[in-house]
């Protein structure tokens, strides 16, 4: 009896050593699997072209900022700015709408509730292809077309229920015990709101606000369909770095994850918290 526990013991150590290993193995592949392109990008974006088209060379070993500087010559630098102004509107006008009804989903109680969320959520299921026609066409009137504006305001109906869903999973996760307070106090309506929801929510709310800036960042499509000269970052590299030299394209690559990789240190840990308040 004393060896056949022996014997079983030593088999869960193996088993549980075992375990350790291979889900190791799968961090390991899955982290790669993310990471190696971005180190990929930022190494052949600054490599010199006569060793990036060595091919006995992997890995270069002299580097240039050549590259992101005649991209930046071309256009890319006004594309960047471009692209900031759009996020930044974007965030504007979609926490302008978004936040006022993420409160209400959260604070009150009315007739198709859940009906109205799954209309926002649904308004996303159409393909973005499908509206660019009549979204042009009324640009045209409007005289919005090539202006930031323009793309800013359809970033904002992209970004709005994401917003309004996110925001009202937030101010779910507040209690409302704390505004009942704050009201028994004195503190009006909005006072209670902007003094006690709005600070501890805050958390929540940045990394919001980053994942619309991030979603406005990104897009290409309908940037590109509606200007011409005043074009955001991802439309203008499609336009012209798409056509330019690989090193060219890397260097494009490497402006573009920038700022995912800045939004990856900088708000890690409020969209720990922002996930985990939506989960609640």
């Amino acid at each position: 009896m004393v060896e056949e526990q022996v014997i079983l013991e030593k088999k869960s150590v193996v088993r549980y050593y075992l375990f350790k290993i291979l889900f190791a193995a799968a961090v390991i592949i899955v982290v790669s699997w993310v990471v190696l392109p971005f180190i990929m990008t930022i190494i052949y974006a600054l490599s010199d072209p006569l060793q990036y088209y060595n091919r006995y060379i992997i890995l270069p070993t002299r580097y240039t900022f050549e590259h992101v500087k005649s991209l930046l010559d071309l256009g890319a630098g006004q594309a960047i700015i471009n692209s900031v102004i759009v996020a930044s509107l974007t965030i504007l006008f979609s926490f302008i709408i978004g936040l006022p009804a993420g409160y209400a989903f959260a604070r009150y109680k009315f007739r198709g509730k859940d009906s109205l969320k799954l209309f926002l959520v649904g308004l996303r299921m159409f393909p973005i292809i499908v509206i660019a026609v009549p979204l042009v066409t009324l640009y045209l009137q409007l005289g919005l077309n090539d202006t930031l504006l323009g793309v800013a305001l359809a970033h904002t109906a992209m970004a709005t229920p994401f917003v309004v869903l996110i925001t009202s999973s937030i101010f779910a996760g507040v209690p409302v015990e704390l505004e009942e307070a704050g009201l028994i106090f004195g503190l009006s309506r909005i006072q209670a709101f902007l003094r006690i929801t709005m600070p501890l929510a805050l958390p929540g709310l940045t990394a919001a606000a980053i994942f619309t800036f991030i979603m406005s960042w990104n897009e290409v499509f309908i940037a590109a369909v509606l200007t011409f000269k005043n074009r955001t970052l991802p439309a203008f590299i499609l336009q012209s770095a798409l056509a330019s030299t690989d090193f060219i394209k890397f260097s494009a690559a490497f402006i573009m994850v920038i700022p995912a990789i800045v939004f990856v240190f900088v708000a890690g840990k409020y969209l720990i918290q922002m996930w985990g308040i939506t989960l609640k």
